[in-house]
């Protein structure tokens, strides 16, 4: 890939995927029908057809950050309890083995470790967000793992080695979910989603940069944060995708407060260029 201009640099994105294989369930469609329309509002806005998606998941923990780099990746049916059929699904898109070793090279320059997996299929924070996104299946997409140590500040400084992707026609996605508490995905968990995410909001909203950045990491002191993220493997696609952003605003492309019929939940582009909310 060749560096382009910065007047085509690539917005970031941090998004709620969503559960399991949902844009294959048309019984989930009433649901989720807010998610997908703006997932579907992301592709008409981006101001270049990216050459690539490097998707941030947070289904994919390892002890260094991994790249995957299979030209032709799998599928991983990460979720349990869904029907029968949805573990036959496929989303054929291609795999960038050149992007995988790039993301991986950008961030061994900057003194961290980083490896390359040449196995490593689709999981559904990819393939359920990218299907409502490009259900035809072309865009070549690398998957980028989060770090077992949920360290916040090595994402967000991963984030900011990866940067200049986005120069390169490069789409950086992070996927993962602002609410993550399987237990309380309903009327319990509808206080506890709506403190989180007001803290979130402002603080993505009402900062840039290295200001930004550091509230990010101090994310165990916002309200309800631990009834939100028990874990943070949701989380973590957050900061990468933030350290990636710079001194990019932040805009909210997704918000529903009933998702689950309580639960608030919101997605954020990070770009100069202005995006209503859909």
């Amino acid at each position: 890939m060749t560096e382009t201009t910065s007047a085509l640099r690539l917005p970031t994105y941090y998004l709620s995927h969503g559960g399991g294989p949902w844009p294959w369930m048309p019984s989930a469609a009433p649901a989720y029908a807010v998610l997908d329309a703006s997932l579907k509002a992301l592709r008409r806005e981006l101001d270049e057809r990216p050459r690539a998606v490097l998707v941030v998941t947070a289904h994919w923990e390892t002890e260094n950050f991994t790249f995957s780099a299979a030209e032709r990746p799998g599928m991983i049916y990460d979720y349990y309890g869904f029907p029968a059929e949805t573990y036959e699904i496929t989303y054929p898109a291609p795999g960038l083995p050149s992007l995988a070793e790039r993301a991986a090279g950008l961030l061994r320059d900057g003194g961290m470790a980083a490896n390359v997996d040449e196995e490593r299929g689709f999981d559904h924070g990819t393939f359920s967000l990218m299907q409502a996104i490009y259900p035809e299946a072309e865009m070549p997409i690398v998957q980028m793992s989060i770090r077992k140590d949920y360290d916040p500040a090595l994402h967000v400084a991963a984030g900011k080695l990866l940067a200049p992707l986005r120069g390169e026609g490069v789409l950086v996605v992070g996927s993962g979910l602002s609410f993550h508490n399987l237990r309380a995905m309903g009327p319990q968990g509808r206080d506890a989603s709506r403190a989180f995410d007001g803290w979130l909001q402002r603080a993505l909203l009402s900062e840039v940069g290295e200001a930004r950045a550091d509230t990010l990491l101090e994310w165990e002191k916002a309200p309800a944060a631990r009834q939100v993220h028990p874990r943070e493997d949701h989380l973590m696609p957050l900061h990468v995708a933030v350290g990636a952003a710079s001194q990019d605003k932040a805009h909210l492309s997704y918000h529903q407060d009933d998702f689950f019929g309580a639960i608030t939940a919101s997605s954020f582009r990070f770009s100069d260029a202005p995006l209503s909310v859909s």
